[in-house]
């Protein structure tokens, strides 16, 4: 089943539950979706369906950060969207699952100690294995400590 048919039954069942909140979100995510599958012209990989979600979960965020602390309806709307699209986003990798990852990547390029002229192609090695699945300015993080030497 496809991200666009989940969000879709979902949405069906918060109209049918009588939750407006949540069937705007859900709109608002289908919306993105069928507007990448419009461009593509082809069913959706589940990458290019994680990407949406996770470009939706990155401008709610925003949102959320930009918005005036005693505008607390737009920052409670904004929590609450947040809390919905993550039920769509896959699941995020840890610090040990990215660290693992990194190793792998490592071992692939045969650098046994990873020095800071090392880390785009270690970066342009690791993002295609972890995108999607974990937040770029982590793992950027963790690539220059090991870098670094930290």
């Amino acid at each position: 089943m496809s991200k666009i048919d989940e969000v879709r039954a979902e949405m069906v069942r918060a109209m049918k539950s009588g939750d407006k909140a949540r069937k705007n979100v859900l709109s608002l995510l289908l919306s993105g979706l069928k507007a990448k599958w419009v461009d593509k012209h082809a069913d959706l990989t589940e990458e290019e369906e994680n990407a949406v979600i996770q470009r939706e979960i990155k401008q709610t965020k925003e949102a959320l950060e930009t918005a005036p602390e005693d505008r607390t309806d737009i920052i409670e709307k904004n929590k609450f969207a947040l809390s919905v699209l993550k039920e769509f986003a896959p699941k995020a990798l840890n610090e040990e699952e990215i660290a693992a990852q990194i190793r792998d990547v490592l071992v692939q390029l045969g650098i046994e100690k990873a020095a800071p002229r090392d880390k785009g192609r270690i970066m342009k090695a690791l993002m295609p294995r972890v995108r999607g699945k974990a937040d770029g300015s982590v793992v950027s993080r963790m690539v220059s400590d090991l870098c670094r030497g930290a």
